[in-house]
This record gives structure tokens, C-alpha cells and sequence, in this order.
């Protein structure tokens, strides 16, 4: 009788840091997926599945791809960025906000950077500042509609 054929290694934790720390990389390179997998000579959808942790980089393909990102493969084992939280996802996935990373690391001159992540940060600032009213505004309505007993 012929012995079963063992099961393939699930991913695990590790890999799925690994995958989150090459998409967080890949985007701050301002690379798109596809132009990842091209570098790498592998699919887009390849490159997708070692991002969300679906299948393990092996050694070589992780050296291959810290190479193109311009980092040292120890890059992919430290803690995650910032940019993730422990129970949500990333603020990479948030809408618009590759697009924005790419424009703002095309800015060329230092001081206009400063200028464009002050404006950001500014805005940040108001819209938090107009959510805080609007849910204390919200707040105090609900407390009125309820009759006094």
C-alpha cells in the first residue's frame, strides 16, 4: 500500500507578517503587484498570495524580492509598521491611501514635502475635530428625544 503523501505546511502568523511587511514595502516603493510579480517572474496573483499569507515565501524568492524593494531580508521580520493596527486593517487598505503615498514620495523637493504632510496632517486635524462635533451633536439629540419618565 502506498503511503499517503504528507500534507503541504500551513502558513502561519509569521508568514502572514512576512506577506504584510512585502505589501507595506511593495506599496511605499510605489510598486503595483503586477510590476512585483514581473520583477520576480512570477503572477500578480502569486505575488497577492504571499501578501495575505495564502502560501509561504521561500528563502530565495524573499531574498529576490527584498533585492527589488531595496531592504535587507531581516526588513520583513521586525515589528509591523505603524500603518496596522492589532484588531483592524491596514491603513494601506484604507481608500486612497497607495494613491496618496505615491504622489507624495514623487515630491522631489524637501521643503514641499514638509509643506504637503503639514496640509495633510491640518486636514486630519479638522476632520477629526468635525466628527468629535458632529457625535457630540448626535449625542445630545438622542438624549432629547428620550421623554423624562
Amino acid at each position: 500500500m502506498a503511503k499517503p503523501s504528507p500534507k503541504p505546511k500551513q502558513t502561519t502568523a509569521i508568514d502572514h507578517g512576512v506577506g504584510s511587511r512585502i505589501a507595506f514595502l511593495r506599496a511605499a516603493n510605489g510598486l503595483s503587484q503586477s510590476a512585483l510579480a514581473s520583477a520576480l517572474g512570477v503572477s500578480f496573483q502569486q505575488v497577492q498570495k504571499y501578501e495575505t499569507g495564502k502560501n509561504r515565501v521561500g528563502a530565495g524568492r524573499l531574498q529576490a524580492i527584498a533585492e527589488r524593494l531595496g531592504v535587507p531580508v531581516s526588513s520583513f521580520f521586525e515589528p509591523e509598521p505603524e500603518s496596522t493596527t492589532e484588531n483592524g486593517p491596514s491603513l494601506l487598505r484604507v481608500s486612497g491611501a497607495v494613491e496618496l503615498l505615491r504622489a507624495y514620495n514623487q515630491i522631489a523637493d524637501d521643503q514641499m514635502r514638509r509643506d504637503v504632510l503639514s496640509l495633510v496632517k491640518s486636514a486630519a486635524r479638522i476632520g477629526q475635530s468635525r466628527a468629535a462635533a458632529g457625535a457630540a451633536a448626535d449625542q445630545g439629540s438622542a438624549r432629547d428625544a428620550v421623554p423624562n419618565a
